[in-house]
């Protein structure tokens, strides 16, 4: 991994790391439903547009099942659960329980495609339960009303991601950036129907409306743009590795920007986190330069 993907890879791990500081702000007035479904269209419509710009195809005819899958375990459910979580959960919490995806993704494909787990990535699983188990057992928040399913709703949000990510290994090829802008749409279409379910709570502020916008264009859209883009260069491993600075990033908005607390259980949890979720992924990243890779799919 070159200078350049470096720092990339921290770009958007930031940016990533964002995305849990804006749901905090504007999940709580919004509610989950409006929030994503904001979130979502406003990714598809900058993909769109970017979509003119590079005059990239969708081809929704042939693969619109696809965008429809793909778009609901990768982007409309976990989107909705996360921002569910985020009227409870600070941003620190979630940041560091989105890390946990790589974990479900190893015990889905032991369980799926029935491949043995090995030593490595049994104690992986081991401390990535250990490190949530301490995150959730001494952070204040999680003793508010709802914090449990709060706490769940993250966790199956990342469990979802897994699924996208096996569903991605075994479907057939589409072009990275028409997957992203694709997906986008479909998810602003599935979303609509929880709108009745979750209505918001009070009128936006500007501040929240900035949120909203940040997390659909930034958060989303350039977001994609970048991710598909080191995928190319570096390859998918590589670049997953972005799973390992997301939370520190996350930890560090909720802090900066909104007063949370890193207490010694922050640091210590999300450390055991993300050394678990290192042995799982079995991901050693190198910097200097390296050939670029084929691009596949998330």
């Amino acid at each position: 991994m070159n200078t350049a993907n470096l720092l990339r890879l921290i770009l958007l791990a930031a940016i990533w790391g964002g995305s849990f500081l804006f749901m905090r702000i504007s999940a709580p007035t919004l509610g989950p439903a409006v929030l994503i479904e904001c979130r979502v269209l406003f990714a598809a419509l900058f993909l769109a547009a970017v979509g003119v710009v590079l005059k990239k195809r969708l081809d929704l005819r042939a693969h619109w099942k696809h965008y429809f899958i793909l778009g609901f375990f990768n982007s409309a459910f976990p989107f909705l659960l996360f921002a569910f979580a985020a009227r409870t959960l600070p941003a620190s919490v979630m940041a560091v329980l989105n890390a946990t995806a790589p974990m479900w993704g190893a015990l889905l494909g032991a369980v799926w495609g029935r491949r043995p787990i090995r030593a490595r990535t049994a104690l992986g699983l081991v401390l990535g339960t250990a490190g949530v188990a301490l995150l959730v057992g001494f952070d204040h928040a999680t003793s508010r009303p709802g914090a449990g399913i709060a706490v769940a709703a993250a966790l199956l949000g990342s469990f979802s991601y897994s699924v996208a990510s096996l569903y991605a290994r075994t479907a057939k090829s589409v072009e990275p950036f028409a997957n992203a802008h694709g997906t986008m749409w479909t998810s602003a279409l599935m979303v609509l129907p929880a709108l009745l379910l979750f209505p918001p709570a009070g009128a936006p502020t500007a501040g929240i409306v900035g949120a909203v916008i940040a997390l659909g264009v930034l958060c989303s859209g350039i977001a994609y743009i970048l991710y598909f883009r080191l995928i190319e260069q570096v390859g998918t491993t590589s670049a997953l590795t972005v799973t390992f600075l997301s939370p520190v990033f996350g930890i560090l908005w909720g802090a900066l920007f909104l007063g949370e607390a890193i207490g010694w259980y922050t640091v210590v949890g999300s450390a055991i986190v993300l050394v678990g979720t290192a042995f799982v992924t079995g991901v050693n990243l190198r910097l200097g330069r390296a050939a670029p890779q084929p691009a596949s799919n998330k």
